[in-house]
């Protein structure tokens, strides 16, 4: 766009977070780091190890020295620097099952020192979502827990942790995820809790957060009439302004959730969706997920510069938000020279979180023996993916399970495929069946009640939140990481 304005690009360009496709930069990205573009966001399509992020990063860096390099790496179900072999930390709810705050910062940390080491300075995590709703379809074992005093307790120790490592923490989805049916990739959730509520449950993560000191919040793309009836917090000044700024005190830097979410793109636009939730005080605009190329970032950047010129978004709005991104950036430039990054846990911290947040229920008078000691049949269930979880993401106790009972036969079936008796293929054999949120899916409890019904002393291991616990011996993980997955066959096997 030319304008006389010649200031606007860059400052535009400055609160722009795209993503883009490859493993190497592109060349797009080199240039516009060099006319004002100030953050990066990598996902799982960017990463093949650690190794290959760093040097990716350093090509960034070599453009901007302080650009922000951001990644949605919450360790647990959604990952994206191990999106290939599954997360080796347990996820949120699993440390908020363990219970131990000094773990949860522990685990945090180790993550930190990773992700420094590969050159990665923002963290789109903690999920500080309060997960009241056991319906919830998008956030689940992302979360700590149910009770919002566990939630912001373990949100601040990982806070504390992940910046201890070197890398500025995002607590999201303000002013929280955690109350709805409704998955905002694709609609706009409403939370209909009144303000009382919502001070108790929903927002006592983010003070939390607040006092620990993070450096970014996400939005979420909610409409929570009790803050603001007509637009949803990521466009809302009553919410961003009023609520976080004034209410919370939060003066760090506000990112969106991903602003071609269909939530607030169907409603208002990719362009006009960034240019009201600058102007209602956003100061970062996540892309890329879905739109990752030049014409995205330039869309932006140009519907930006027009609102500006227009009238419709106060220049002194924009250059205040391009002022925080660069106070961000300035603070990760700082953390990686004051070498805050420390080293890795000496032990395999995330395998310890995983064990100690493994629960075992047996019923009374059970008869099924624990542990197995010869190879079982593991029949799987495949619930429709969270979109917040990649699709290449591995996850059972199949794999794991094999490795230490030689033998162990595994099947996976999704909706459609379930046979009638889903365990006949064990034959005599022990037979474990793995489930993620049975609670949520009326096939998945039908067919595990099958197979119960056929084989009383099958194993029931979830994978997901446990609202339901079936079966004479039940096994909960609170999350489907590969870390998880470990721990939960070493415990049918007596190995640990």
């Amino acid at each position: 766009m030319t304008t006389t304005n010649g200031h606007l690009p860059a400052l535009a360009a400055a609160v722009l977070q795209p993503g883009f496709v490859g493993t190497t930069p592109p060349p797009w990205v080199c240039r516009w780091l060099g006319e004002g573009l100030g953050s990066v966001v990598l996902f799982a399509r960017n990463v093949v190890d650690t190794e290959q992020v760093a040097a990716l990063t350093a090509t960034l860096r070599a453009e901007r020295p302080d650009v922000i390099v951001a990644i949605d790496e919450e360790a647990g179900d959604v990952t994206r620097l191990e999106s290939v072999h599954g997360s080796s930390r347990p996820g949120n709810f699993a440390l908020g099952a363990v219970d131990d705050p000094e773990l949860t910062e522990a685990v945090a940390r180790d993550l930190g020192a990773e992700l420094a080491k590969a050159g990665v300075t923002l963290n789109y995590a903690p999920d500080a979502d309060v997960n009241s709703n056991p319906a919830n379809p998008v956030i689940g074992v992302r979360s700590f827990g149910a009770d919002p005093v566990l939630v912001a307790r373990h949100t601040a120790a990982w806070v504390r942790g992940l910046q201890a490592g070197g890398v500025a923490a995002c607590a999201k989805h303000f002013p929280g995820h955690g109350d709805t049916r409704v998955d905002s990739h694709h609609d706009l959730p409403r939370i209909t809790a009144d303000r009382d509520r919502l001070d108790a449950c929903e927002l006592a993560p983010f003070r939390a957060a607040v006092a620990a000191g993070v450096q970014a919040v996400m939005t979420g793309h909610l409409l929570v009439p009790a803050l603001d009836p007509h637009l949803p917090a990521t466009l809302s000044q009553r919410i961003l302004g009023g609520l976080l700024r004034d209410e919370l005190g939060f003066s760090g830097v506000v990112v969106t959730d991903a602003v071609e979410m269909r939530a607030v793109a169907d409603r208002y636009g990719f362009a006009g969706a960034t240019v009201r939730a600058l102007a209602a005080g956003a100061d970062a605009i996540c892309i890329g997920g879905e739109r990752a190329d030049e014409q995205a970032a330039r869309e932006l950047r140009d519907a930006i510069v027009a609102a500006v010129v227009s009238g419709e978004l106060p220049e002194e709005r924009l250059a205040e938000a391009a002022k925080r991104v660069g106070q961000l950036a300035a603070w990760t430039v700082a953390a990686r020279s004051a070498g805050s990054a420390g080293a890795r846990a000496a032990a395999d911290v995330g395998l310890v979180a995983a064990r100690r947040a493994v629960r075992v229920t047996a019923a009374p008078g059970t008869t099924v023996a624990l542990p197995l000691t010869r190879a079982a049949h593991v029949v799987e269930f495949e619930p429709l993916r969270n979109i917040a979880i990649g699709a290449e993401t591995p996850w059972g106790i199949g794999g794991p399970l094999t490795e230490l009972l030689p033998g162990t036969s595994t099947v996976r079936y999704a909706e459609p495929d379930v046979p009638a008796d889903p365990g006949a293929g064990a034959g005599s054999r022990p037979l474990v069946l793995v489930v993620r949120d049975q609670h949520r899916h009326d096939w998945m409890r039908a067919a595990v009640h099958r197979a119960l019904a056929a084989r009383p002393d099958a194993v029931v291991v979830e994978l997901g939140v446990p609202e339901l616990v079936t079966g004479a011996v039940h096994l909960a993980t609170h999350g489907a990481t590969r870390a998880s997955g470990q721990a939960a066959a070493e415990v049918l096997t007596g190995t640990r």
